[in-house]
């Protein structure tokens, strides 16, 4: 995923403008998807607040859109002002009109954009229609950050597929249960609240049948606020689960359900049953009789699912790390050794040590009791 050149210098009131749009991105998290998350700030040329705003629910406005209504519910006026926004406006026309347009008939004097937005509908077409109407335009003012919060959006206009995060609770001896299976609780409360954060920032969040059939997990986002629940995602080869599954009750809250398998729904005794529960069932077999996972990213990504988050076990962990499908690993340590129990991932056996997987660390910081580590992995 490509990065925008260097910031040159900059004015500090830009900096602190920008930064103040990168907040209100924030505050589209959990809400835009499929959308990208947007935050725009439009201020004067003394660095005055007139209008400020982020992407609001698919089919609903975009952060531009929501500054400059603000800026006109202050009475303020725009005209020759300067707009800060997270992402490149937008240039085509989706379920709402292009935002250059906007700001263009605003009268806008500059537009300082963080980053190029990689939809190849608009990939530089938005800043080039601001030029061309004679606004002064920048790009690459924190555009790493910028990158960050919309790192699920890059992957899938670029790859076409969503960015893969593993979260992993386990013991400092990398235990994530007991071999009775026991694991509720490793991890304290805290780290359960902030588990559910990054669930939140997902537009779906994924498991095995071996997860279902042992915790029988919800798989929603319930210790956070949230404007919308995340796609719930399983992967059971066999259509081995149970209607009665609690990923599967309707009155949970949680969003919908869709089971990837290896069987035929259409002969499967199990199917209709699932499907009358309110499962949309998909078959994405590969020559060992299992689902295809590298399939799974793709369809997810048609389906406009920026962010996975995967919370499953030992063995579907294994089988995605070995295909190098996950991205970045969220891993919560506490403070306790378990001794002989189930670990993190069952990769399999390397010869040397040059096979191993890379990673590179992200942050490491106490989550309560607990420790929160994040890697990001390195392309071999």
């Amino acid at each position: 995923m490509s990065k925008a050149a260097a910031w040159p210098e900059q004015h500090a009131s830009d900096l602190s403008a920008m930064q103040h749009a990168l907040a209100l991105a924030e505050q589209a998290v959990g809400l835009s998807d499929p959308n990208p998350r947007v935050g725009c700030v439009i201020t004067d040329a003394q660095g005055r607040v007139l209008g400020s705003g982020h992407t609001q629910g698919a089919g609903q406005a975009h952060a531009e859109v929501m500054a400059l209504r603000d800026a006109q519910a202050r009475g303020a006026d725009v005209r020759g002002a300067i707009a800060y926004v997270t992402l490149e406006p937008c240039a085509h026309y989706g379920r709402t009109p292009p935002c250059c347009e906007a700001l263009v008939a605003a009268g806008l004097g500059r537009v300082v954009a963080a980053l190029v937005d990689p939809n190849p509908q608009v990939a530089g077409q938005g800043m080039a229609r601001l030029a061309a109407a004679g606004i002064q335009t920048e790009t690459g003012l924190l555009a790493e950050a910028a990158l960050e919060m919309n790192i699920g959006f890059f992957s899938r206009m670029q790859r076409g597929q969503p960015f893969v995060r593993m979260k992993i609770a386990a013991s400092l001896d990398g235990q994530t249960a007991l071999r009775n299976g026991q694991s509720q609780w490793i991890t304290d409360s805290a780290a359960r609240t902030d588990g559910h954060a990054w669930r939140r920032r997902a537009g779906a969040v994924l498991t095995g049948y071996g997860t279902v059939r042992d915790d029988d997990p919800r798989l929603d986002v319930r210790l956070v606020p949230t404007a919308r629940q995340p796609m719930r995602v399983l992967i059971d080869s066999r259509l081995q689960t149970s209607p009665q599954a609690k990923l599967l009750d309707r009155d949970s809250g949680g969003g919908q359900v869709l089971i990837y398998c290896a069987v035929d729904p259409d002969t499967h005794p199990n199917a209709a049953p699932l499907q009358a529960a309110g499962a949309e069932l998909c078959r994405l077999p590969n020559a060992q009789g299992k689902v295809e996972l590298a399939d799974v990213l793709k369809d997810l990504g048609r389906r406009g699912i920026n962010e996975l988050h995967v919370e499953a076990g030992a063995k579907l962990n294994g089988s995605l790390l070995r295909e190098g499908l996950v991205d970045e690993l969220l891993l919560y340590l506490a403070p306790k050794m378990l001794g002989a129990g189930l670990g993190m991932a069952e990769i399999g056996e390397f010869q040397s040590l040059d096979q191993a997987l890379q990673w590179r660390w992200l942050e490491c910081s106490p989550v309560g009791v607990d420790l929160r580590l994040r890697a990001r992995h390195i392309a071999g």
